[in-house]
């Protein structure tokens, strides 16, 4: 096992795959998005928003959040990994607190808007 007084942050194969995985999950998230907002509109027609029914609104609110919740979840199966090997494995753990931080904010703005109608 490492000494955890020992920080070594340095390593930019670490990092360079971490920052990677991260926007690779923000990139599927926003295909996503993409996708369910297309479906919403051919959905609801001409005459009706966006966000017109139930429907609509929860598959804008819930894909992308479950895209990003899963990528959090491997980034932090993937920081175990790297501690079990005795590696670099704060950088992982950064990547997963950011891919949660920013689900967080997503469902936040979301729920603000389910709960306006």
């Amino acid at each position: 096992m490492t000494d955890d007084v020992e920080k070594r942050w340095t390593d930019e194969g670490t990092y360079r795959r971490a920052a990677i995985y991260a926007l690779a999950v923000l990139a599927v998230a926003a295909v996503v998005f993409g996708v369910t907002a297309f479906w919403a509109s051919a959905h609801c027609g001409e005459h009706a928003p966006l966000m017109c029914d139930a429907p609509a609104q929860s598959a804008i609110l819930i894909g992308p959040t479950v895209v990003a919740l899963l990528g959090g979840i491997g980034a932090f199966v993937q920081t175990l990994r790297q501690w079990r090997r005795g590696r670099n494995w704060v950088i992982w753990q950064g990547a997963g607190w950011f891919l949660f931080t920013l689900t967080m904010f997503y469902i936040a703005m979301g729920a603000r808007s389910l709960g306006a109608n």
